[in-house]
């Protein structure tokens, strides 16, 4: 489909009817600015995919790996990132969350470490314990109102015999990093040296604004490759969270027949193979355009936050539609989280979830419409008064 639409994204679409979490979990005068979920709606090629399968009517098991979907995939890893895969690499699953999880049930065994940086978003915290595993964390070193970087030091010792699996977040949520070849390299060092394998969870990897590049740490050796897990979705890039469909990418052969194992025989659904074809193949002019949009919704909020909220502070984030709130200087009481859902009525994520590194933060989702962020930060800046 040759989509030439000029998309409108500032437009409003009333999303409470369509049992939505992020709109439905609070109270209707409390704005969502939480979940990492864009009011915008999909890609038209999608949409238009979506009506035609529907009006067919009949919703079977789906052909798994989906052919076409694979060669899409495979064409975009080589143009955007340079990474050679195949299509017998690919596992469909229905989320990114059911990838970590099976990496923490597969890798090691019972009472094993998995070593992450910290913050780090919550559900990433939470999977070592699906498979009896322990959490162990290293904190990133945060530079305020500039940057985070690796303590490549801490992230050594953290190491023990016991520790079998390193999970990557890349881009990082919630603190919008996109690692350099240069940490991926050296993560990656650190990693062979040990014997680790590695769970990247690279969903918002499209998701990177201008002056940055993603890097899948997989693509950087064959040794790197065969001891990696690269967990990817279109769910984020193109908006497509609830069909349930994300792949992950595993170029050892008795690692990827482990995980598949643990899988249905359809571990993916039709109407999510559907959509994501559809935005692989048809969705490149409203990608495009979704990125400047958010980039300026990035640069807007950064001026906004840093000198019309006192005491509060951001990095500007290289990738991802997340941004990361320092509020440590503000003194809110009991806690920003609360502060701003009780005085502004505006929803953030509670930085205290994130693990080490998180208090005294809040994390905030600009992948919205220009007037619902603008509607919000003046919530924020009105609760100070």
């Amino acid at each position: 489909m040759n989509d030439n639409t000029d998309y409108d994204f500032d437009r409003i679409i009333n999303r409470r009817p369509t049992d939505s979490h992020k709109w439905n979990k609070y109270d209707k005068d409390v704005l969502p600015m939480w979940i990492a979920d864009m009011d915008f709606a999909s890609p038209n090629p999608v949409i238009s995919a979506l009506q035609k399968r529907v009006r067919h009517g009949v919703f079977g098991y789906p052909l798994h790996p989906p052919e076409e979907l694979c060669n899409l995939i495979i064409d975009q890893m080589a143009k955007r990132y340079g990474w050679k895969v195949k299509k017998e690499d690919f596992i469909f699953l229905p989320g990114t969350h059911d990838g970590f999880k099976l990496a923490c049930r597969m890798v090691g065994k019972k009472g094993d470490e998995v070593l992450m940086h910290t913050p780090l978003y919550p559900p990433l915290l939470k999977a070592p314990a699906t498979g009896k595993r322990r959490l162990i964390t290293s904190e990133l070193i945060y530079k305020e109102k500039d940057s985070y970087s690796l303590n490549y030091e801490d992230f050594q010792n953290k190491i023990t015999n016991q520790t079998r699996l390193f999970i990557l977040c890349n881009p990082h949520n919630p603190v919008g990093k996109v690692y350099s070849r240069e940490e991926l390299e050296k993560i990656g060092e650190i990693c062979l040296q040990n014997n680790l394998i590695i769970c990247s969870d690279d969903v918002h990897s499209d998701l990177v604004y201008s002056g940055n590049e993603y890097t899948p740490i997989a693509s950087l050796s064959p040794k790197l490759a065969s001891r990696t897990i690269t967990l990817m979705a279109p769910s984020k890039t193109y908006n497509l969270a609830g069909l349930k469909l994300s792949m992950a990418i595993i170029q050892n052969k008795e690692l990827w027949s482990k995980i598949r194992s643990q899988l249905d025989n359809y571990p993916a659904g039709g109407l999510g193979i559907v959509g994501a074809t559809a935005a692989y193949r048809d969705g490149e002019n409203w990608y495009r355009q979704l990125m400047e949009y958010l980039e300026n919704n990035r640069d807007f909020l950064h001026e906004f936050v840093n000198n019309k909220l006192p005491g509060i502070s951001m990095i500007s984030p290289e990738g991802t539609f997340l941004a990361w709130l320092d509020c440590r200087k503000a003194n809110l009481q009991p806690d920003p989280y609360n502060f701003f859902i009780n005085q502004a009525k505006v929803a953030l994520g509670d930085g205290r979830n994130y693990g080490v590194g998180g208090n005294g933060f809040v994390r905030l989702n600009f992948g919205c419409p220009r007037p619902l962020l603008i509607n919000a930060l003046q919530q924020l800046q009105n609760a100070f008064k």
